[in-house]
């Protein structure tokens, strides 16, 4: 069974002994995150004394990290296998089940609710070396379209800079062009900021959708029954009835101050620039809230970002190419950089056409491998060993240069980034021959070695 919220999910890792309770003061400056770096995808961290400069000597509120720091901890959430997890959550995504909003009394989120909102007053960590400041890394944030009401959910890096304002990244993306809408007109972007949400909410926050696709849906297709949500208190913005924390506010219009550097996923840091202000206006928590947190750039961030967004661009590339298999963004890849795909080729070109069709689900998308389906193109390995028998660079190797990607990879000029596919398929003359055919020895793959030698 599938947990519908943080605190189901963080039994379940405790039953299953991988969820570790630190009991000793630790500090939310740089000390935190890297207990929670050495843990994450071995254990999920409960910090029971988190201390910091500006935290109050009396704070009860723990931190939880590394919730799910690897492949199989988000495979266990959605109640699949590993390899299952892609077509799964593109299935979730083709056929979502819509919310309910339920009245405040049956959403835990609205145990205490305070105007006065205080960020000082929660355990945010300072992760890195040059970060700027605090940052909550793990807030889903939720907000409307202006003119259609429809719902958008994402995450973003948010900088505490007083007690109730927040510095935001807004990349080239849903959140940003909700926020132009409302600037235009000279309004502000009311918005809900979800701290401390189980795995299957997050991830359906990071899906490859259209403007105007509500990824709560998703999260009730993968649930197996609709998401429950409640509405604001000062906001017109619906959000997670079963969130830990949730901050109100707003996006001001016109108003930009110094955000960053903040250290990203690509294991480089964010820029400092002049970036959008959130102000805040009402907090909403549980009673005895649990403050979540993610460590940048280590799997945990690395594997939300990459399993969702799998789900989407397999739906996309077996538009173009229904032979499509499966798809993998690669650790390596930061999760969104590399992607492999893998084929069942039928005919000449589809290895190329399955190239074009991820590189335009993403801009994120830089480096795209097709392998055949003998490949696993879950092992890097594997994955290599193909490109250096099955690919010719003149042949199978192309570039597109000038093309839109990711403003926090440091080798694009400002995100202008050239793009690269690699066919590491058989040829298609080649099927069939045995100029190709993999070397096997019968009876190795179900041969159990303890069974001649002492392990």
């Amino acid at each position: 069974m599938v947990s519908k919220s943080l605190r189901e999910w963080l039994r379940v890792l405790e039953q299953d002994g991988v969820l570790k309770h630190v009991g000793r003061e630790v500090n939310l400056e740089h000390e935190l995150a890297a207990v929670g770096k050495k843990a994450c995808g071995t254990y999920a961290v409960w910090f029971d004394k988190p201390i910091g400069e500006r935290l109050p000597k009396d704070n009860k509120i723990p931190v939880v990290t590394g919730i799910c720091g690897n492949r199989a901890m988000f495979a266990k959430a959605m109640g699949v296998s590993a390899r299952e997890m892609s077509g799964t959550f593109s299935e979730a995504q083709a056929h979502p089940i819509e919310p309910v909003v339920v009245p405040p009394g049956e959403a835990p989120v609205k145990a205490v609710v305070t105007r006065q909102v205080n960020l000082y007053g929660l355990p945010i960590p300072v992760h890195h070396e040059k970060d700027s400041g605090q940052y909550i890394t793990a807030g889903v944030v939720v907000a409307k379209d202006p003119v259609t009401g429809q719902r958008n959910v994402s995450i973003h890096r948010l900088q505490v800079t007083d007690k109730n304002h927040l510095g935001v990244l807004l990349l080239p993306r849903h959140l940003m062009a909700l926020q132009r809408m409302a600037e235009k007109s000279g309004n502000p972007l009311e918005v809900a900021i979800c701290i401390g949400l189980d795995p299957i909410a997050l991830l359906s926050s990071q899906a490859i959708a259209a403007l105007g696709f509500d990824e709560f849906g998703i999260a009730g297709a993968l649930y197996g029954e609709p998401m429950k949500l409640v509405k604001g208190e000062t906001v017109n913005v619906e959000y997670p009835a079963n969130a830990e924390i949730v901050l109100e506010g707003r996006i001001l219009p016109n108003i930009r101050q110094p955000e960053g550097p903040f250290g990203e996923y690509p294991k480089y840091y964010g820029p400092r620039k002049e970036r959008e202000v959130i102000e805040l206006t009402c907090m909403c928590t549980q009673k005895d809230p649990i403050y979540q947190t993610i460590v940048p750039a280590t799997d945990e961030h690395t594997m939300l970002g990459a399993v969702a967004r799998e789900g989407g661009i397999l739906q996309i590339v077996q538009h173009a190419v229904p032979t499509a298999k499966a798809v993998h963004l690669t650790p390596g890849g930061t999760g969104r950089y590399h992607l492999v795909i893998q084929i069942d080729k039928k005919n000449a070109g589809e290895a190329k056409n399955a190239i074009f069709a991820a590189m335009g689900s993403s801009q994120e998308i830089k480096h795209v491998v097709v392998v055949d389906t003998d490949v696993d193109l879950f092992d890097p390995v594997d994955v290599s060993w193909a490109v250096a028998t099955r690919c010719q660079a003149d042949r199978d190797v192309f570039i597109i240069p000038g093309a839109c990607g990711n403003k926090l990879d440091p080798s694009t000029d400002d995100g202008l980034s050239a793009k690269m596919g690699i066919d590491a398929t058989v040829p298609m003359k080649e099927k069939g021959t045995d100029k190709f055919h993999r070397i096997r020895i019968p009876g190795e793959d179900t041969l159990c070695l303890a069974d001649y030698i002492t392990l």
